[in-house]
Protein backbone atom coordinates (compact mmCIF):
# COMPACT_ATOMS: atom_id res chain seq x y z
CA UNK A 1 0.00 0.00 0.00
CA UNK A 2 0.66 3.42 -0.45
CA UNK A 3 2.23 5.51 2.38
CA UNK A 4 0.39 8.08 3.75
CA UNK A 5 2.04 11.40 4.28
CA UNK A 6 -0.32 13.49 7.09
CA UNK A 7 1.16 16.73 6.04
CA UNK A 8 0.26 16.42 2.22
CA UNK A 9 -3.62 15.10 3.25
CA UNK A 10 -5.78 17.91 3.38
CA UNK A 11 -8.32 17.98 6.29
CA UNK A 12 -10.42 20.77 4.98
CA UNK A 13 -11.13 19.15 1.29
CA UNK A 14 -14.47 17.60 0.28
CA UNK A 15 -13.78 16.18 -2.92
CA UNK A 16 -16.76 13.82 -2.84
CA UNK A 17 -19.61 16.38 -1.66
CA UNK A 18 -20.31 19.56 -3.24
CA UNK A 19 -21.08 21.24 -0.08
CA UNK A 20 -22.69 20.30 3.41
CA UNK A 21 -25.82 20.04 2.03
CA UNK A 22 -24.99 18.02 -0.68
CA UNK A 23 -23.50 15.70 2.29
CA UNK A 24 -25.82 15.94 4.51
CA UNK A 25 -28.73 14.58 1.71
CA UNK A 26 -26.15 11.85 0.80
CA UNK A 27 -25.23 10.66 4.43
CA UNK A 28 -29.13 10.49 5.10
CA UNK A 29 -29.75 7.80 2.18
CA UNK A 30 -26.71 5.97 3.69
CA UNK A 31 -27.48 5.55 7.21
CA UNK A 32 -30.78 3.78 6.04
CA UNK A 33 -28.73 1.51 4.49
CA UNK A 34 -26.28 1.38 7.07
CA UNK A 35 -29.21 0.50 9.77
CA UNK A 36 -30.72 -2.47 7.07
CA UNK A 37 -27.30 -3.92 6.62
CA UNK A 38 -26.40 -3.92 10.04
CA UNK A 39 -29.98 -5.66 10.80
CA UNK A 40 -29.31 -8.31 8.30
CA UNK A 41 -25.59 -8.97 9.23
CA UNK A 42 -27.47 -9.48 12.81
CA UNK A 43 -29.57 -12.17 11.10
CA UNK A 44 -26.87 -13.58 8.67
CA UNK A 45 -25.15 -14.16 12.12
CA UNK A 46 -21.98 -14.90 10.28
CA UNK A 47 -19.75 -11.71 10.26
CA UNK A 48 -19.12 -8.88 13.33
CA UNK A 49 -18.09 -5.33 12.60
CA UNK A 50 -15.26 -3.49 14.86
CA UNK A 51 -14.68 0.27 13.96
CA UNK A 52 -12.06 1.78 15.51
CA UNK A 53 -12.28 5.41 16.01
CA UNK A 54 -8.34 6.97 16.51
CA UNK A 55 -7.00 10.67 15.82
CA UNK A 56 -5.81 13.47 18.19
CA UNK A 57 -7.67 15.10 20.88
CA UNK A 58 -10.91 16.75 19.57
CA UNK A 59 -10.63 14.72 16.60
CA UNK A 60 -13.77 14.23 16.32
CA UNK A 61 -14.58 10.38 18.12
CA UNK A 62 -16.95 11.20 20.54
CA UNK A 63 -19.44 12.80 17.16
CA UNK A 64 -18.52 9.92 15.00
CA UNK A 65 -19.95 7.66 17.73
CA UNK A 66 -23.21 9.34 17.83
CA UNK A 67 -23.03 9.41 13.95
CA UNK A 68 -22.88 5.45 13.75
CA UNK A 69 -24.77 4.65 16.62
CA UNK A 70 -27.49 6.93 15.32
CA UNK A 71 -27.78 4.31 11.89
CA UNK A 72 -27.86 1.06 14.07
CA UNK A 73 -30.56 -1.15 16.27
CA UNK A 74 -29.32 -0.38 20.37
CA UNK A 75 -29.18 -3.88 21.04
CA UNK A 76 -26.93 -4.70 17.71
CA UNK A 77 -23.86 -2.32 18.59
CA UNK A 78 -21.82 -1.15 21.43
CA UNK A 79 -19.66 1.38 22.44
CA UNK A 80 -15.89 0.87 24.34
CA UNK A 81 -14.26 3.95 24.96
CA UNK A 82 -10.29 3.24 26.21
CA UNK A 83 -9.28 5.69 28.68
CA UNK A 84 -6.34 5.63 30.48
CA UNK A 85 -5.53 1.65 31.47
CA UNK A 86 -6.73 0.51 35.06
CA UNK A 87 -4.02 -1.06 37.59
CA UNK A 88 -5.31 -4.65 36.26
CA UNK A 89 -5.15 -3.90 32.24
CA UNK A 90 -1.48 -2.82 32.67
CA UNK A 91 -0.78 -5.65 34.32
CA UNK A 92 -1.78 -7.70 30.95
CA UNK A 93 -0.39 -7.28 27.48
CA UNK A 94 -1.52 -3.99 25.82
CA UNK A 95 -4.16 -5.50 23.51
CA UNK A 96 -5.49 -7.76 26.57
CA UNK A 97 -8.10 -5.15 27.76
CA UNK A 98 -9.63 -4.66 24.00
CA UNK A 99 -9.73 -7.99 22.95
CA UNK A 100 -12.52 -8.76 25.63
CA UNK A 101 -14.70 -6.34 24.37
CA UNK A 102 -14.44 -7.41 20.35
CA UNK A 103 -17.96 -8.25 18.79
CA UNK A 104 -19.53 -11.76 18.42
CA UNK A 105 -21.14 -13.16 15.64
CA UNK A 106 -23.96 -10.57 14.29
CA UNK A 107 -23.17 -7.75 16.69
CA UNK A 108 -21.12 -4.80 16.19
CA UNK A 109 -18.54 -2.66 18.44
CA UNK A 110 -17.14 0.57 17.93
CA UNK A 111 -13.88 1.61 19.83
CA UNK A 112 -13.33 4.75 20.77
CA UNK A 113 -9.40 4.73 20.77
CA UNK A 114 -7.94 1.22 20.96
CA UNK A 115 -4.96 -0.44 21.38
CA UNK A 116 -3.52 2.25 18.97
CA UNK A 117 -2.88 4.37 21.83
CA UNK A 118 -0.53 2.36 22.95
CA UNK A 119 1.89 3.04 19.27
CA UNK A 120 0.85 6.55 19.39
CA UNK A 121 0.49 7.61 22.46
CA UNK A 122 2.90 5.60 24.20
CA UNK A 123 5.77 6.79 21.16
CA UNK A 124 4.88 10.43 22.45
CA UNK A 125 5.18 9.75 26.11
CA UNK A 126 7.06 6.63 26.35
CA UNK A 127 7.90 7.29 30.66
CA UNK A 128 4.14 5.85 30.19
CA UNK A 129 5.49 2.20 29.23
CA UNK A 130 6.88 2.12 32.85
CA UNK A 131 3.66 2.18 34.26
CA UNK A 132 2.72 -1.20 32.34
CA UNK A 133 5.77 -2.97 33.58
CA UNK A 134 7.37 -3.59 30.36
CA UNK A 135 10.68 -4.82 31.44
CA UNK A 136 13.77 -2.18 30.58
CA UNK A 137 15.21 -4.64 28.38
CA UNK A 138 12.13 -5.28 26.32
CA UNK A 139 11.08 -1.44 26.09
CA UNK A 140 14.58 -0.04 24.97
CA UNK A 141 14.61 -2.09 22.16
CA UNK A 142 14.76 -0.04 18.69
CA UNK A 143 12.30 -2.34 17.41
CA UNK A 144 9.81 -2.06 19.98
CA UNK A 145 7.18 -0.69 18.33
CA UNK A 146 8.00 -2.39 15.05
CA UNK A 147 7.09 -5.61 17.53
CA UNK A 148 3.64 -4.14 18.39
CA UNK A 149 2.56 -2.86 14.80
CA UNK A 150 3.32 -6.84 13.87
CA UNK A 151 1.38 -8.20 17.31
CA UNK A 152 -1.42 -5.47 16.52
CA UNK A 153 -1.74 -7.02 12.41
CA UNK A 154 -1.83 -10.47 14.00
CA UNK A 155 -4.38 -9.81 16.35
CA UNK A 156 -6.41 -7.99 13.57
CA UNK A 157 -5.85 -11.29 11.22
CA UNK A 158 -6.91 -13.45 14.21
CA UNK A 159 -10.24 -11.19 14.32
CA UNK A 160 -10.85 -11.05 10.60
CA UNK A 161 -10.54 -14.96 10.16
CA UNK A 162 -13.09 -15.20 12.37
CA UNK A 163 -15.82 -13.57 10.25
CA UNK A 164 -15.14 -9.90 11.66
CA UNK A 165 -14.61 -6.92 9.60
CA UNK A 166 -12.12 -4.49 10.75
CA UNK A 167 -12.55 -0.94 9.61
CA UNK A 168 -10.13 2.01 11.13
CA UNK A 169 -11.13 5.26 10.69
CA UNK A 170 -8.46 7.89 11.20
CA UNK A 171 -10.19 11.44 11.99
CA UNK A 172 -7.48 13.34 10.87
CA UNK A 173 -7.90 17.60 11.64
CA UNK A 174 -5.82 20.49 10.91
CA UNK A 175 -3.97 22.22 13.72
CA UNK A 176 -6.16 25.06 13.55
CA UNK A 177 -9.43 23.08 13.55
CA UNK A 178 -8.14 21.51 17.08
CA UNK A 179 -7.74 25.09 19.05
CA UNK A 180 -10.93 26.05 17.44
CA UNK A 181 -12.71 23.38 19.04
CA UNK A 182 -10.91 23.75 21.94
CA UNK A 183 -11.68 27.50 21.97
CA UNK A 184 -15.37 26.54 21.94
CA UNK A 185 -15.63 24.04 24.67
CA UNK A 186 -14.33 26.98 26.64
CA UNK A 187 -17.20 29.47 25.37
CA UNK A 188 -19.70 27.38 24.97
CA UNK A 189 -21.59 26.28 27.91
CA UNK A 190 -23.39 23.41 27.04
CA UNK A 191 -19.69 22.11 26.28
CA UNK A 192 -17.63 23.16 29.36
CA UNK A 193 -17.27 19.65 30.26
CA UNK A 194 -15.17 19.04 27.59
CA UNK A 195 -12.67 20.83 28.28
CA UNK A 196 -9.44 19.55 29.49
CA UNK A 197 -6.61 21.42 30.35
CA UNK A 198 -4.45 18.15 28.80
CA UNK A 199 -5.82 18.60 25.46
CA UNK A 200 -3.85 22.42 25.52
CA UNK A 201 -0.78 20.43 27.10
CA UNK A 202 -0.72 18.39 24.50
CA UNK A 203 -1.30 20.53 21.50
CA UNK A 204 2.81 21.33 22.21
CA UNK A 205 3.24 17.69 20.83
CA UNK A 206 1.45 18.23 17.80
CA UNK A 207 4.05 17.25 15.77
CA UNK A 208 5.23 14.07 16.82
CA UNK A 209 1.42 12.88 17.63
CA UNK A 210 1.35 13.39 14.04
CA UNK A 211 4.50 11.44 13.12
CA UNK A 212 3.55 8.59 15.22
CA UNK A 213 -0.10 8.32 13.73
CA UNK A 214 1.88 8.39 10.56
CA UNK A 215 3.99 5.28 11.12
CA UNK A 216 1.07 3.24 12.88
CA UNK A 217 -1.19 4.16 9.80
CA UNK A 218 1.51 2.51 7.30
CA UNK A 219 3.05 0.13 9.26
CA UNK A 220 -0.96 -1.72 9.92
CA UNK A 221 -3.24 -0.56 7.21
CA UNK A 222 -3.15 -3.83 5.89
CA UNK A 223 -5.75 -5.89 3.12
CA UNK A 224 -7.72 -7.13 5.88
CA UNK A 225 -8.08 -4.25 8.11
CA UNK A 226 -7.27 -0.66 6.27
CA UNK A 227 -6.90 2.60 7.75
CA UNK A 228 -9.54 5.11 5.99
CA UNK A 229 -8.05 8.48 6.94
CA UNK A 230 -10.87 11.23 7.23
CA UNK A 231 -10.79 14.93 6.38
CA UNK A 232 -12.18 15.69 9.87
CA UNK A 233 -12.69 19.54 9.69
CA UNK A 234 -15.77 19.66 8.54
CA UNK A 235 -18.22 16.87 10.44
CA UNK A 236 -20.53 16.86 8.14
CA UNK A 237 -17.74 15.60 5.68
CA UNK A 238 -16.39 12.96 8.20
CA UNK A 239 -19.98 11.83 8.80
CA UNK A 240 -20.43 11.25 4.94
CA UNK A 241 -16.98 9.61 4.73
CA UNK A 242 -17.99 6.93 7.61
CA UNK A 243 -21.46 6.17 6.23
CA UNK A 244 -20.29 5.68 2.54
CA UNK A 245 -17.03 3.46 3.87
CA UNK A 246 -19.42 1.09 6.22
CA UNK A 247 -22.00 0.54 3.26
CA UNK A 248 -19.98 -0.21 0.66
CA UNK A 249 -17.59 -2.82 2.84
CA UNK A 250 -20.98 -4.21 4.54
CA UNK A 251 -22.29 -4.47 1.09
CA UNK A 252 -19.76 -6.58 -0.75
CA UNK A 253 -20.21 -9.17 2.34
CA UNK A 254 -23.30 -10.25 0.08
CA UNK A 255 -25.38 -11.10 3.44
CA UNK A 256 -28.78 -13.14 3.17
CA UNK A 257 -31.17 -13.81 5.79
CA UNK A 258 -31.64 -17.31 6.29
CA UNK A 259 -34.33 -19.91 5.57
CA UNK A 260 -36.73 -20.70 8.18
CA UNK A 261 -36.46 -24.27 9.73
CA UNK A 262 -38.93 -26.75 8.12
Amino acid sequence: MAKIKLNKFSAKKHPMCKDKLDALKKTERLQKKLYDLLYLMFAHNQHSLLIILQGIDTAGKDGSVRHIFAAANPQGIKVYSFKRPSVEEYRHDFIWRCHMHTPESGLAAIFNRSYYEEVTTTMVHPDLLKEQHVPAKTRHRRDFFNRRYDRINDFEKLLVQKGTVVIKFFLHISKKEQLLRIDERLKNRSKNWKFSVEDVKERKYWNKYMTAFEKMINATSTQHAPWIVVPADNKWYRDYILSKTLVSTLTKLKMSFPKAKQ
